[in-house]
């Protein structure tokens, strides 16, 4: 008996770390929407504050950050997905809403079950595809579209498939590397292909100290909201595989739209639609292991294996 409950143990708390982290990214949009500089000054901002703070800390616990060349490479790489996605991610929010981005990220379930099997060369999982069109499905009854939010809705959609792809990549990274040193050079990465953007558009020509407010929210957001926050969010992925994470991450509409809610008093999001969108989603997320499980029990049968 106590072998079956180290498991159960360490999975519980990986899926309470997971719903924390999903929380504080929630907060995100928030403070996308409160800080006034463009979406790449932000995020570049966002990044190098991320970076210097995990340097810090590195520097206090005196942790080795030295990787192989083939790792470095990788994850400074990858790091041009998820500066990408940041990118995607703000403009979204500053060309339609913080409820619209929000509901375009929600498709990161469906993205990841169709991307990870291919990645990863197994089977697609026809339970997966049907629970990320069902979290789309109830997602979309908590607002309606409108025809001005097109760019926002195409930005967020991309924004997704990013975020997707680099959870794959970390769900591979993390069983031989440390979360801190994946998101650490993943970071410099994203600093690194987000100033060289800059450099090539004439970005940095825009780029000027903050106002007292957005310094405050930039300190937040490259603290708490990313080098915190992402850190955890790798950690998990030892234990639990980046579909589940992705499920899960649908929270962070419900989480960002409440807070919105309390933030900008916006009452339409507290509609009737958005109660029943969001009932679908936390029944999937909760129920998917349960069905996942059951199925993997008729399998069983049906191939002779005991359960």
């Amino acid at each position: 008996m106590p072998k079956l409950t180290a498991p159960n143990t360490e999975l519980n708390k990986n899926l309470l770390i997971l719903h924390f982290t999903v929380f504080i990214w929630g907060f995100t949009g928030i403070l996308g929407k409160l800080i006034t500089i463009t979406a790449v000054n932000l995020v570049w901002y966002r990044v190098l504050i991320a970076f210097c703070t995990l340097f810090l800390y590195f520097k206090f616990n005196k942790q080795a950050l030295k990787v192989n060349r083939k790792t470095f490479l990788k994850l400074f790489f990858t790091g041009a997905l998820v500066g990408g996605h940041w990118i995607l991610f703000f403009q979204a929010i500053k060309v339609s809403t913080v409820s619209v981005t929000l509901v375009c990220l929600s498709s990161l379930t469906l993205f990841t079950a169709v991307f990870e099997p291919l990645i990863k060369r197994k089977p697609v999982s026809k339970l997966e595809i049907f629970s990320g069109l069902l979290i789309i499905t109830g997602i979309v009854l908590i607002f309606k579209f409108e025809s001005q939010y097109t760019l926002g809705i195409f930005l967020g959609l991309l924004c997704a498939a990013a975020a997707s792809l680099f959870s794959i990549i970390n769900s591979n990274e993390v069983k031989s590397h440390h979360p801190a040193i994946i998101a650490f050079y993943e970071l410099i990465g994203a600093f690194f292909w987000i100033t060289l953007f800059m450099l090539l558009t004439n970005g940095m020509t825009d780029l000027h100290i903050p106002k007292a407010n957005d310094i405050g929210y930039l300190v937040i957001l490259g603290t708490i909201c990313t080098s915190l926050a992402y850190v955890a969010g790798v950690s998990v992925m030892r234990e639990l595989s980046a579909f589940k994470v992705a499920l899960i991450t649908n929270l962070e509409p419900v989480y960002g739209i409440i807070m919105a809610f309390m933030f900008f008093g916006d009452l339409h999001t507290m509609s009737l639609g958005f109660w029943i969108g969001a009932a679908i989603i936390l029944s999937t997320i909760f129920l998917f292991p349960v069905v996942q499980k059951q199925a993997s029990r008729l399998k069983n049968r049906r191939a002779g294996t005991p359960a």
